[in-house]
């Protein structure tokens, strides 16, 4: 019997490719979305609800006759008002099942915001008196997109990491990982905090490396200070408390704190994680200029 399973954020990178993962599953699927508008894209996969993490209010339509909750919560100083609002909302409609997206390192010690709070709300979710897993995801490589610009137009990238080593994961390989616990029996992972890195630790300067093979090109990285990049991200628009936080995550990578692997994802998948050059080659044309140099 298929299972109904509600996708929280649904618009976003990992949801998006987790709703990617779960097409042709034996499960009926539900979209959360604050905006309608661009929800368009999803309906041909998922029944589409309107609502909002911040409003408890709007929340029980979308989760009334779910088993299964993929939970995701948007970054920033509300997070575990989010996760509360919807573990209220899910245990209020009987859901089964949570799933949930959390951060690397998440402690109450954490050397970041965001990984103190989401601490909070893995605590609440792992006390939430429903099944639950909660999946602990490296640096994402799809981040890498975000510096596409400046590496087609220049060959250049610069950030504020130092010669930080990271186990970076492909979120295609998030979203499996996901979708394999959601297919699963419930019991199975009931109980697991799934910490999910790519397969070998790596600096910037070998990401370059790997970019420059792919791309046929010299492609630099060019490591700034955390002034120079909060300037960058603050001209770009990036809300000054994203700002702080990225600036934590770049002080802790710089530290040695990311230079680790796991073997989760093999052990869930029963494949190892996609290397970076394999994501570098998936995504050529992004950092390739119009006219192909």
């Amino acid at each position: 019997m298929s299972r109904t399973v509600l996708i929280t954020g649904a618009t976003g990178t990992v949801s998006t490719a987790l709703m990617n993962a779960l097409a042709g599953a034996d499960a009926d699927l539900r979209a959360l979305v604050r905006d309608e508008s661009k929800a368009d894209g999803l309906r041909e996969t998922a029944k589409v609800f309107v609502g909002d993490l911040d409003d408890a209010r709007s929340l029980p339509p979308a989760f009334a006759g779910v088993q299964d909750v993929w939970l995701l919560t948007p970054n920033g100083p509300r997070a575990p008002e989010n996760n509360m609002n919807a573990l209220w909302a899910a245990r209020q409609a009987g859901v089964e099942r949570v799933v949930r997206l959390s951060v690397v390192g998440a402690a109450h010690d954490a050397p970041n915001r965001s990984g103190r709070l989401h601490a909070l709300s893995d605590r609440e979710t792992e006390q939430c008196g429903m099944r639950w897993t909660i999946l602990r995801p490296h640096w994402f490589m799809q981040n890498l997109l975000n510096e596409a610009g400046d590496i087609s137009a220049t060959g250049t990238f610069s950030l504020n990491t130092a010669s930080a080593r990271i186990g970076m994961i492909d979120v295609r390989d998030i979203a499996k990982c996901a979708a394999r616990v959601l297919l699963d029996d419930p019991d199975r992972h009931h109980g697991k905090t799934y910490t999910l890195t790519g397969p070998r630790s790596l600096t910037f300067d070998e990401i370059a490396d790997r970019l420059s093979l792919a791309l046929g090109r010299t492609i630099t990285y060019l490591p700034v200070s955390d002034d120079a990049k909060r300037k960058t991200l603050l001209g770009y628009g990036v809300p000054p408390w994203i700002v702080d936080m990225l600036e934590e995550y770049a002080q802790a990578y710089a530290s040695g704190w990311g230079d680790f692997t796991t073997d989760t994802v093999a052990e869930l998948l029963g494949r190892p994680p996609r290397d970076v050059a394999a994501f570098i080659r998936d995504h050529a044309a992004a950092f390739t200029s119009p006219d192909g140099n």
